[in-house]
């Protein structure tokens, strides 16, 4: 039987294992795909727990959607890239789009999250907060993909730590969440 408390300590030893890869630098000995891979491969493992483990579903759709929503302020990390990008350690093309939109969504979420909407509007708020959030993560994943396979080592400071976290760790949580949030507002307006 699948518990909260269970699930709460397969996530801790899920960021643990991110901290080690980070620790030990296992991102950078691998090829410039392999923290793709493992970002498409964490993705598809939660999005599979989410379809297939009912305790799993149960404990993720009674998380109130303002905190799923506010837990995307973690997307302020997009500061960070535009600075990376100032130093030189991180193309413009990966940096400045995916900064500022991650910045964007991020400055989104905490208005839909705080702000006292009325229900409809707090609906369609998260709706549409939602797929600009969801576009804006296969944009900036889709962008690291392509340079990361184009060769070169143009993406490297996203193989150390504390950026090492977002494939291991973030992103696939930000990709998770913002799928089960379509599944929330899905059965909310069927049920309104």
């Amino acid at each position: 039987m699948t518990t909260p408390l269970a699930i709460r300590v397969v996530f801790w030893i899920w960021f643990f294992a991110a901290l080690i890869v980070s620790r030990f630098s296992l991102l950078q000995t691998g090829s410039p795909s392999s923290a793709q891979g493992i970002l498409l491969a964490l993705t598809a493992a939660l999005i599979l727990a989410y379809r297939r483990i009912g305790a799993f579903r149960s404990w993720v759709d009674a998380i109130d959607l303002r905190r799923i929503v506010l837990f995307h302020a973690t997307r302020f990390v997009g500061i960070y890239f535009l600075l990376l990008y100032r130093r030189g350690e991180l193309p413009y093309e990966f940096a400045v789009p995916g900064g500022v939109g991650d910045i964007i969504v991020a400055a989104l979420a905490l208005v839909v999250g705080f702000f006292p909407f009325s229900e409809p509007n707090r609906i369609r708020a998260i709706s549409i907060w939602n797929i600009v959030g969801l576009i804006d993560i296969l944009l900036v994943v889709f962008s690291a993909t392509r340079i990361g396979m184009a060769g070169g080592n143009e993406l490297a400071a996203l193989t150390r730590f504390p950026l090492s976290l977002l494939p291991t760790f973030l992103v696939p949580l930000i990709i998770g969440s913002h799928l089960a949030i379509f599944v929330r507002l899905h059965h909310e307006t069927k049920t309104s």
